[in-house]
C-alpha cells in the first residue's frame, strides 16, 4: 500500500478489525519510510456493478460518488456520518443481493430517496432536485406534495 504522505510501497499493519458489519477490513498501517500513519479498508472484490445512466451510457458503480451525493443532500441537517453510512451500506447489501449485477441510474437514485424519505424530509428534497432535474417550481412543489 503507497503511503499518502511520502509515497513510499512499503508498510506494516499496527492495528486490524473489521468494520461495516464485517463486509470490509479497516487496517491501520504504518509508512516503514516515514513513520505516518494511515487507514486502509479491504473489501470483498466481486463483479463489479454497472450502473446504466439516463443517456444509455453505462459505468462501474462507485460508493464514494453516490456517497458524496447523499453527504451534499444532507448538510447542515441532523443527520450523523454514521446514518449516511449506514444508508449507504444498506443499498449496497441490496444490490449485492440482486441477481444481475447491473441497474439503473432511476433505480439507484429511487433507493436512495425511499431511505431518505425515513431520515429527513430536507435532505429527501434536496436529493430528489438533484436526482429528478426538477425544471421548474412545480415539479418541485410536485415532489413537496409526495412528502405529505
Amino acid at each position: 500500500m503507497r503511503c499518502p504522505s511520502c509515497g513510499h510501497l512499503e508498510s506494516k499493519v499496527v492495528d486490524s478489525r473489521p468494520s461495516d458489519d464485517g463486509a470490509a477490513i479497516r487496517r491501520r498501517r504504518e509508512c516503514l519510510a516515514c513513520q505516518h500513519r494511515f487507514t486502509t479498508y479491504e473489501r470483498l472484490g466481486d463483479n463489479p456493478l454497472l450502473v446504466t445512466k439516463s443517456d444509455g451510457s453505462s459505468e462501474t458503480y462507485d460508493r464514494n460518488k453516490l456517497l458524496r451525493g447523499v453527504t451534499v443532500a444532507c448538510a447542515k441537517r441532523p443527520i450523523s456520518p454514521d446514518q449516511i453510512t449506514s444508508l449507504i451500506d444498506d443499498i449496497e447489501a441490496e444490490l449485492r443481493s440482486m441477481p444481475r449485477n447491473e441497474l439503473t441510474s432511476r433505480d439507484l437514485g429511487n433507493k436512495v430517496l425511499e431511505r431518505l424519505e425515513k431520515i429527513d424530509d430536507v435532505a429527501y428534497v434536496r436529493f430528489a432536485s438533484v436526482y429528478k432535474d426538477f425544471q421548474n417550481i412545480e415539479e418541485f412543489a410536485s415532489a413537496l406534495e409526495e412528502l405529505r
